[in-house]
């Protein structure tokens, strides 16, 4: 086991992106500024997000939370609230880290006040940076659906490669399955960039 990974604290963790834009990751006292913005937002969020239809309690979004800080720290996918100029504009992590093959899946959401600012490319590009550099991960792969252009402009701008389309591979809001597309970046393909 990565050594970076099995000697991981309980503390906090933060990463500066850049003056306005810090990275924080997440803590039961996040649950509030979460639920507000999916509960203010569920048209906009639910087009692209299957669980904002079961978002409809701050329970839900404390078990969440719950969720994520009960798993052993050695094994725990890292997820951050998103701060932009000290207010709360959306969540970014990990999910299904293999630590033994060294690959990981970045997944993201961000209030629709806060688009088009750069502040997801920003976030993402210090989270690939943290994963490579810290983690000591290999492979990084977002999964966006096709017809979610805003979402899967921020791999395409920073070098990831189109694997393949997973096709009906989420079911969305109303029962919609949307087709997938994979991309990925590998380490020593980042260094090239």
């Amino acid at each position: 086991m990565n050594n970076k990974l099995k000697n991981r604290t309980d503390t906090v963790k933060t990463i500066r992106v850049t003056e306005s834009i810090i990275l924080k990751q997440i803590e039961l006292s996040d649950s509030y500024d979460i639920f507000h913005t999916i509960d203010s937002q569920r048209e906009y969020l639910g087009k692209w997000l299957p669980f904002v239809e079961n978002t409809r309690e701050l329970a839900y979004t404390r078990n969440f939370i719950r969720s994520v800080l009960d798993t052993p720290a050695e094994t725990r996918d890292y997820t951050f609230v998103i701060h932009y100029n000290g207010e709360f504009a959306g969540l970014i992590g990990f999910k299904s880290t293999d630590i033994l093959n060294k690959k990981t899946e970045i997944g993201y959401w961000l209030s629709e006040p806060f688009q088009k600012r750069g502040i997801m490319t920003e976030s993402v590009n210090s989270l690939i940076e943290f994963a490579f550099n810290d983690l000591d991960i290999n492979r990084i792969q977002i999964k966006c659906a096709v017809e979610n252009i805003p979402s899967k402009n921020i791999p395409i701008r920073l070098g990831f490669k189109l694997e393949g389309i997973e096709r009906q591979g989420e079911l969305l809001t109303g029962g919609n399955f949307a087709d997938i597309e994979t991309y990925s970046i590998l380490k020593n393909e980042r260094k090239k960039n």
